[in-house]
């Protein structure tokens, strides 16, 4: 089968797609035909930095495909299934023809979108749940979320609208403005500047910007970006974790309507150079899908 690897950190230029060993399932495992993933920030980074597991390195955390075999009480051959894998923590890299994870990352994938769409969903969506989570946004009344155009901003947004707070966002560029709104944020800017000081008890910066000074004393704020963290007190990070029960709660979402992932470039798997290039390059407004 074929995998996306790296036997050394750099650009673009260290990707290679070459044929390794099919893997073999242990038990407990499900061996998927992947149809599509999806890139990342920690795509890029892990290939661009001194991170994650031993070379040669499958990269890849978004798989969304068929099952084709394993032990499994759960699936059966022919099912479709998503799933995150954390490949920096585990090293089990999701961009390869035929991937073998543990029963409990799967689950289904939603049955409105082909496979190729919900490649976008998992990794993106379960940072948004459980950054949101941190907010506990039950018991605050206004959210500013920064990067609501992009992969998680975006799905911040309308998850976030679902439980009935007022929604917010800041973008990075003008042409995003409407994009922002039309995934239920309310009032979108494109400079912190703009933004009212202390207005919002709750902010879920995804883009790496300091917007301390909009969040109202007593607020929460929560990050998922690589940045320092403002000096506030209520700041905090937000780090992702594998998770069935987050990944079938958006596939519910997803089903009922209720969320909409974005895609706005699909590649061939040979094409991953192209991809990474298109991809940190950014102003998209979707996400960049490797097809397989």
């Amino acid at each position: 089968m074929r995998a996306v690897q790296i036997d050394v950190h750099g650009g673009p230029e260290v990707l290679t797609v070459r044929e390794v060993a099919d893997p073999q399932p242990a038990p407990g495992e499900v061996l998927v035909r992947t149809v599509a993933s999806s890139l990342n920030p920690v795509d890029w980074k892990t290939r661009a930095w001194d991170v994650g597991p031993a070379f040669p390195m499958t990269l890849g955390w978004d798989l969304a495909g068929i099952v084709v075999g394993g032990s499994s009480t759960e699936f059966a051959a022919g099912d479709r299934v998503i799933a995150m894998s954390a490949q920096v923590a585990t090293g089990r890299g999701t961009w390869a023809e035929l991937v073998s994870l543990p029963e409990h990352l799967l689950t289904r994938a939603p049955a409105t979108l082909t496979l190729a769409e919900a490649a976008a969903l998992p990794l993106a969506g379960t940072t948004a749940v459980q950054a949101l989570a941190r907010l506990n946004l039950e018991s605050r009344t206004r959210l500013l979320v920064t990067g609501g155009a992009g992969a998680v901003g975006g799905l911040a947004v309308q998850l976030a609208r679902a439980t009935g707070v007022a929604v917010d966002a800041l973008v990075s560029r003008p042409e995003h403005l409407a994009h922002a709104r039309e995934l239920g944020a309310e009032t979108v800017v494109d400079m912190a500047s703009e933004l009212s000081e202390g207005a919002y008890d709750a902010v879920f910066d995804t883009a790496g910007v300091d917007v301390s000074a909009a969040l109202a004393e007593g607020g929460l704020y929560v990050s998922v970006s690589d940045d320092p963290l403002p000096h506030v007190p209520g700041a905090a990070k937000s780090y992702v974790q594998e998770s069935k029960k987050d990944l079938a709660e958006l596939v519910g979402l997803v089903d009922a309507g209720r969320l909409r992932v974005r895609v706005a470039a699909h590649h061939p798997l040979t094409e991953v150079r192209a991809a990474h290039e298109q991809f940190e390059a950014g102003g998209l407004a979707g996400k960049v899908i490797l097809l397989f």
